[in-house]
């Protein structure tokens, strides 16, 4: 039995990577790690994304027993896609609404704090609202930011030709002399639809290459140097009569002349006063805060759509990058520094979100490239990070001593996303969903509209995820078992082994039943179908929220140039401990039965994996 478990969390570090560099000894406080212990490929989650794979390490069952499958899912009574991770519960007009975790099942924590053994948990997904447990938790991704989704940036500029973008908003300013007023964008109103705002004053000093940005927020004066993230902007917006909302923004000023443009980030919630709790105790993330300093409390906290909008440039991401890795480092040491014994986790989401924006210089044939131009300054910065992560490992150890087991693991790895499959298009050009008459692909805009449900078979959502329209569960449902049955045989027959006819490439390698890769009390909950992509592939950015697209196939043009949302045996994550472990095709489910008994726990029930130690 242990008396410490510390595990480091690198979200989407790529094992191809990973191993060519330790092989280079580029990574040496990880390679003492597997020289300790053991290093091996880890399985991941159907599918292998951030909030499904972390919420198997957290609970030790496959997604049917925690019920993520995805980050969005459908409402059956309207078919539009919703947030899977949270929702959001009012009883009526007159009482603040109550967050729900859409991640059930039992976090391993939660059987540790039975036992009376403390945890401390930073960054965790899936943990919104926070779990109770003993000890301190900090929540990550799945909080929202202050409108209640996973980022909404605001973009200022004083041309007139900017439209808004996905989740972004756009406001049109002008500068009277060398002063722009406007406003920070807030939380929506629930009644009027309307946006909160708050006032800020902006004063341009050219030959200083800066702004001032003057408000009643703190501080009153805020510099921002061109090219450069400001520091934090604590605002607030009164949003009742006695009520107001308090949250936390940074700037980039991107140009002055000729035209002028500032990139806000998402407002985040602000520790002292969050509108909804992110830690356990409430209390702890301000206390948290008060000894690092402000830091990122958006589940997402890299600003990737900024980037992919091209609001700012790789260079300022990069800064961004950086900015949020020296906050969960200071995090990580602060509480290293006090940890005497239980669980330790702390997640760097960077890795992943990094490597989304930086892989296409990986690849100077990137169908992104010929759009954004290649940079081969940066074809080696996703290795550099790697080099960044390999030192908070090493800092980490400082705390291992003979009575530690010391993890460093990954949730899935990372691969090129080259072209997408419009699959919403393929359903419709094989008869399984239909448009209203007159209605061709390219005409129906995103969230399905125009799509004729009463003549509809099956439908795409989220990423590679397709529904069944079956009779008494979809509004208007049509299918009845055996008409169900034929159009899932349909499907498989169809995509599997689907060939793109540009490339003459393998676009699909296969397609899942639920049944096949899901059990528990949640396995209702499951898409019907899962997508599994070939290397290079993934559903294109029309199909997550419902779009019908004109054609089958289209190059991936975004800065967003790698992903790992394919076939689960493509992308494993990475795992080394210091300890030998049975290193043979090691799953997330193994995790938790692992650390459990490492600290004289027993699993429960419910979990599937086994102790990889044992």
């Amino acid at each position: 039995m242990m008396k410490k478990v510390i595990v480091i969390g690198l979200d989407g570090f790529e094992p191809k990577i990973a191993e060519a560099m330790m092989a280079r000894s580029e990574l040496p406080n990880l390679q003492n790690v597997r020289e300790q212990g053991g290093y091996a490929r880890l399985g991941t989650t159907y599918s292998a994304q951030t909030p499904v794979a972390w919420s198997t390490y957290s609970t030790g069952t496959n997604p049917g027993g925690h019920g993520i499958f995805d980050f969005l899912s459908r409402d059956p009574k309207t078919y539009l896609p919703v947030m899977a991770l949270s929702r959001y519960e009012q009883k009526n007009a007159f009482v603040l609404p109550k967050v729900v975790n859409m991640r059930r099942g039992i976090p391993f924590w939660e059987l540790l704090s039975a036992r009376d053994v403390p945890s401390t948990i930073l960054r965790v997904p899936c943990a919104y609202p926070p779990d109770p447990v003993k000890g301190r938790l900090l929540s990550g991704v799945g909080v929202p930011d202050l409108r209640g989704g996973f980022g909404t940036p605001t973009f200022y500029s004083t041309r007139k030709d900017l439209h808004a973008d996905q989740s972004e908003k756009v406001v049109a300013v002008n500068v009277e002399g060398d002063r722009v007023a406007t406003q920070v964008i807030g939380p929506r109103d629930p009644k009027t639809k309307s946006d909160h705002k708050f006032d800020i004053h902006i004063q341009i000093v050219k030959e200083e290459n800066k702004i001032v940005i003057t408000s009643q927020g703190q501080p009153d004066k805020l510099e921002v140097q061109l090219g450069k993230w400001s520091k934090w902007l604590k605002v607030r917006f009164k949003v009742g009569m006695m009520q107001s909302v308090t949250g936390i923004v940074r700037f980039n000023l991107r140009q002055i002349e000729p035209e002028f443009e500032l990139y806000a980030s998402p407002v985040n919630f602000e520790t002292e006063e969050p509108l909804f709790s992110i830690s356990h105790p409430k209390e702890y993330a301000h206390e948290l805060a008060m000894k690092i300093g402000r830091y990122y409390t958006a589940g997402m906290a890299e600003d990737h759509d900024g980037l992919n909008l091209g609001r700012f440039d790789e260079a300022a991401y990069l800064d961004q990058c950086r900015i949020v890795m020296r906050e969960r480092r200071r995090m990580m040491e602060f509480e290293l520094g006090r940890f005497e014994r239980g669980y330790f986790y702390c997640l760097y989401d960077t890795p992943d979100r990094l490597a989304h924006m930086f892989w296409r210089f990986r690849e100077a044939g990137h169908p992104s490239n010929r759009h954004h131009g290649y940079n081969a300054e940066y074809a080696g910065a996703i290795e550099e990070h790697y080099r960044e992560c390999d030192a908070i490992v090493g800092e980490a150890m400082k705390a291992v001593d003979d009575e530690t087991l010391f993890i460093v693991l990954s949730d899935h790895g990372m691969n090129s996303f080259q072209r997408g499959l419009n699959l919403n298009t393929w359903l419709y050009e094989n008869g399984f969903l239909a448009l209203k008459p007159g209605v061709q692909p390219g005409e129906s805009g995103d969230f399905f509209q125009n799509v004729d449900w009463d003549k509809t078979k099956a439908f795409a959502l989220g990423l590679g995820c397709i529904f069944l329209n079956l009779k008494g569960r979809e509004a208007n449902g049509i299918l009845n078992e055996e008409e169900a049955e034929q159009t899932r045989q349909g499907i498989e027959r169809g995509l599997s082994g689907l060939v793109d006819p540009e490339r003459g490439a393998v676009a699909v390698r296969s397609v899942s039943r639920r049944e096949q890769i899901y059990s528990g009390p949640y396995l209702h909950e499951a898409p019907d179908l899962l997508v599994n992509f070939s290397e290079g592939y993934r559903v294109s950015w029309d199909t997550p929220l419902g779009g019908v697209p004109q054609g089958l196939f289209v190059d991936n043009h975004k800065r967003w140039g790698g992903d790992h949302v394919i076939d689960p045996a493509l992308v494993p994550g990475v795992l080394l401990m210091n300890r030998t472990f049975r290193a043979q095709s090691p799953s997330l489910v193994d995790l938790a039965p692992t650390i459990l008994n490492a600290l004289g726990v027993p699993k429960n029930a419910e979990m599937e994996g086994s102790d990889l130690l044992s």
